[in-house]
C-alpha cells in the first residue's frame, strides 16, 4: 500500500488538534496547517497526499479559494470541507469549487472518520489505512471494521453516541474522562450544548451493559473528577 496522507487545514489549534488525533487514531498518517497558504505549500512539497480535511472559515485565503486553487493547479487529493455554517447555499458553493464532502460545525469523529474512508473508497480504493485492531476489554469485544461491540458474547444494541461513549471507554480503560472531555470526545470540540447529556447518556448506557446500574461495575463515576471505564469488577 502506498504511504499517504490526510492534510487537516484548520486555523483554530484546539479543533486542529482534535481533528488530528482522531485521524491518526484511525491509522491515518497526518499533515496539518493552520492557513491556506501553509496548506498549499505542504501540498506543493508532498505529492502524495490522499485528502484535505479543510474548514471554510480561515485567515487570508479561506476554503473556498483554496479549494478553487488546488483544483486549478491540478491536485486531485478528495477534499472535505468543515465550516461552521449550516446554510445550503455555503454547501454548494463548497461543491462547485471542487470539495467532495461537507460536514458542518460541531461533529461527530466518528462521522468525520467514516465521511473520510468513504471518499477515499469511492476516489482512490488503494488509500485506506491499516485496519483497526480487535479491542477486546473484560467482557465487551469491540469489533472496528463491523462497528459492533458485544458483552459476553452478546451484540448490544446501542444508540450512535451510547456506541461512540462505549467505543471511547474501551480504547482508553482506566482513565478518567471529564464532561468537557467526553463531550470533546464524541459531540465534538464545538458543541456547545449543556455537559448534562453526558450523564443522560451514561445512565442509559449503564442501563444497557450493567446488571444493576445503579451499582456499575464497568462504567464508575469517579465523584469531582468524571467517569471511568474499569474492564474487571471492583474488588
Amino acid at each position: 500500500m502506498v504511504e499517504s496522507y490526510i492534510l487537516v487545514v484548520e486555523d483554530e489549534e484546539p479543533i486542529r488538534r482534535f481533528i488530528c488525533i482522531n485521524l491518526t487514531r484511525a491509522g491515518f498518517s497526518v499533515l496539518e496547517a493552520d492557513t491556506a497558504e501553509k496548506g498549499l505549500q505542504l501540498l506543493s512539497h508532498t505529492p502524495d497526499v490522499a485528502a484535505i480535511i479543510l474548514d471554510v472559515m480561515l485567515p487570508g485565503m479561506d476554503g473556498f479559494s483554496f479549494c478553487q486553487a488546488i483544483r486549478e493547479a491540478g491536485y486531485n487529493p478528495a477534499i472535505i470541507m468543515l465550516t461552521a455554517r449550516g446554510q445550503d447555499a455555503d454547501k454548494i458553493s463548497g461543491l462547485e469549487y471542487g470539495a467532495d464532502d461537507y460536514i458542518t460545525k460541531p461533529f461527530n469523529p466518528l462521522e468525520l472518520i467514516a465521511r473520510l474512508r468513504a471518499v477515499l473508497r469511492r476516489l482512490n480504493p488503494n488509500v485506506q489505512p491499516a485496519a483497526e485492531p480487535i479491542i477486546a476489554q473484560g467482557p465487551f469485544v469491540f469489533q472496528p471494521a463491523a462497528r459492533t461491540i458485544h458483552k459476553s458474547g452478546a451484540l448490544l444494541r446501542l444508540s450512535q453516541k451510547e456506541h461512540a461513549l462505549l467505543t471511547w471507554f474501551l480504547r482508553h480503560p482506566g482513565h478518567v474522562f471529564s464532561r468537557d472531555e467526553l463531550l470533546d470526545a464524541v459531540w465534538g470540540c464545538d458543541y456547545f450544548g449543556d455537559y448534562k447529556t453526558v450523564d443522560v447518556h451514561m445512565r442509559r448506557l449503564r442501563e444497557k451493559i450493567e446488571e444493576a446500574p445503579s451499582t456499575p461495575r464497568y462504567l464508575l463515576t469517579v465523584w469531582g473528577l468524571g467517569y471511568q471505564f474499569v474492564p474487571g469488577e471492583r474488588t
